[in-house]
C-alpha cells in the first residue's frame, strides 16, 4: 500500500499546526499579509487570491477527486461560470444537457441570449444525438451524470474519449454522487464540478462550489481567473466545509442504505407511477452506472400518480421530509422541481427534458429509515382520503 498517498495528515489539514500542535487547523481570517520587505512578498499576500485555510480545503477536495488541484468558489454556479470564462472566447460553442439542474440551464441559456457564447442543448443520454452534436466542434461539453432531477446516466468513459478526440474540454458535474461514489477524472474528464453546498458539506449551512482538474495548464488558468473575477470562497465557509467533509463517507453510505429501502417501499405504492434511481434496471444508463459508479447515490425522483390537489395534500402532510430546494444534507428533503429548482425553465423546455408537473425529488438523509417510511406512509394515506 502506498502509505504516503493514503495518509489523512497530508490531505485534510489534521496535525499540521507547528506553533501549538492544534489537531484541527486554525482559521486564517486575515484579508491581507505583510510583505517581508520592499518587493518581497510572502507565500500569501491577499486572501482573495490565496489563503492558508482555503488551500487546505482545496487540497482535500483535489485529493478526493484524484486531481492535482482544486479551486473552491463562493457557489456551485460560480464554479461553472469560472470554467466558462476561463476556457472560452466570445462565440465559442457549449454543448450541454437539456435535463440538467435548473440553475445550470438558466446560466447557459442566459449566456446564449446575451450572444456571449453559442449554446446547444441536447438529449445528452442519447449517444447518437451526442455524437451528432460533436460534429458542430464545441469547445466545451458539460455533462451531469446522474442528471438532476431525472438521474439519467451516460457512458462517461466513452463520452470523455469522444470529446477529447475533437480537442474539446469535458466538464462533469459530480454533485449528485460526490467523490464517494464516482470519480470522473479517473473516467477521462478534464474538469469536475461540485456544488459543495450539497454532499461535500452535508449540513445545509453554507454555499460554496469547487472545480477540480488533473491538468496543470487548466489549473493555472482557473486560479488566475478565480482571483481576477473575485469568486473565491470565504474563509469561514472553507473551515465549515472541511469539517463537513470529515463525515462525508459515513453520511453517504448511511443515506444510500436508507434510499434503497425507501425505493423498495415506493415500488409498492399505487400513488407512485414511476421511480427514477440509477440502481433500477429500467433507469436510463443503469448499465453504465454499474460500471463507472461505486454506488447509486441517495437521490430519488418519482412521478406522483394523482392530481395536483392530491400532490399538494401529500406534501402538506409530510413532517420529517422538509419541502425545500437543495440536497445532500443530513436531513431528508423533498422538492417539486417544476415549481422550485426548475421554475426558471419554460414548460415546453421541461417537457422536452421529461420533467413533469407531478415529478418529485427526494434527497434522503441519515435519519432512522423506518421513521422516514412511516412519514411517507402517513402522507400517502392522507391522499387516499380525498381520492
Amino acid at each position: 500500500m502506498n502509505y504516503k498517498k493514503k495518509t489523512v495528515v497530508v490531505h485534510n489539514g489534521l496535525n499540521i499546526d507547528k506553533q501549538y500542535g492544534c489537531v484541527i487547523p486554525p482559521i486564517y481570517i486575515s484579508s491581507n499579509y505583510s510583505f517581508k520587505d520592499y518587493k518581497k512578498s510572502r507565500k500569501y499576500d491577499y486572501s482573495r487570491k490565496k489563503n492558508p485555510t482555503r488551500d487546505i480545503i482545496q487540497n482535500t477536495i483535489a485529493s478526493l477527486e484524484n486531481g492535482i488541484g482544486a479551486i473552491v468558489t463562493n457557489s456551485g454556479m460560480s464554479a461553472i461560470y469560472l470554467a466558462i470564462i476561463t476556457l472560452l472566447k466570445p462565440g465559442d460553442l457549449i454543448i450541454c444537457p437539456n435535463d440538467c439542474y435548473g440553475g445550470s440551464y438558466r446560466l447557459f441559456k442566459s449566456l446564449l441570449e446575451k450572444n456571449i457564447y453559442n449554446v446547444h442543448f441536447i438529449n445528452m443520454f442519447c449517444k447518437k444525438t451526442f455524437l451528432s452534436a460533436l460534429l458542430k466542434k464545441p469547445q466545451i461539453v458539460f455533462i451531469e451524470s446522474p442528471s438532476n432531477p431525472l438521474l439519467n446516466v451516460v457512458d462517461l468513459p466513452f463520452y470523455c474519449s469522444e470529446i477529447n478526440k475533437i480537442g474539446a474540454i469535458s466538464i462533469i458535474d459530480n454533485t449528485l454522487l460526490s467523490p464517494v461514489f464516482q470519480n470522473p477524472l479517473k473516467l477521462g474528464a478534464d474538469l469536475v464540478i461540485h456544488s459543495c453546498t450539497k454532499y461535500l458539506n452535508g449540513h445545509s449551512d453554507l454555499i460554496a462550489g469547487a472545480i477540480i482538474t488533473k491538468q496543470n495548464n487548466l489549473l493555472n488558468k482557473l486560479y488566475w481567473w478565480a482571483n481576477n473575477i473575485g469568486i473565491t470562497s470565504s474563509v469561514l465557509n472553507d473551515y465549515l466545509l472541511l469539517r463537513g467533509i470529515r463525515t462525508l463517507y459515513i453520511r453517504l453510505y448511511k443515506a444510500q442504505k436508507n434510499t434503497l429501502k425507501i425505493i423498495n417501499y415506493l415500488k409498492k405504492q399505487k400513488l407512485v407511477k414511476k421511480i427514477y434511481h440509477p440502481s433500477l434496471k429500467e433507469n436510463v444508463g443503469h448499465i453504465f452506472a454499474k460500471k463507472q459508479q461505486k454506488g447509486f447515490g441517495a437521490i430519488i425522483s418519482f412521478e406522483f400518480n394523482g392530481s395536483n390537489n392530491m400532490l399538494k395534500k401529500f406534501l402538506q402532510t409530510l413532517t420529517l421530509f422538509t419541502l425545500a430546494e437543495s440536497l445532500g444534507g443530513v436531513e431528508s428533503l423533498i422538492c417539486h422541481p417544476a415549481s422550485m429548482t426548475h421554475i426558471c425553465i419554460s414548460k415546453k423546455e421541461m417537457l422536452q427534458a421529461g420533467i413533469s408537473n407531478l415529478l418529485l425529488r427526494i434527497s434522503v438523509g441519515i435519519e432512522d429509515v423506518q421513521d422516514l417510511i412511516n412519514d411517507l406512509e402517513h402522507a400517502f394515506k392522507s391522499v387516499h382520503s380525498i381520492m
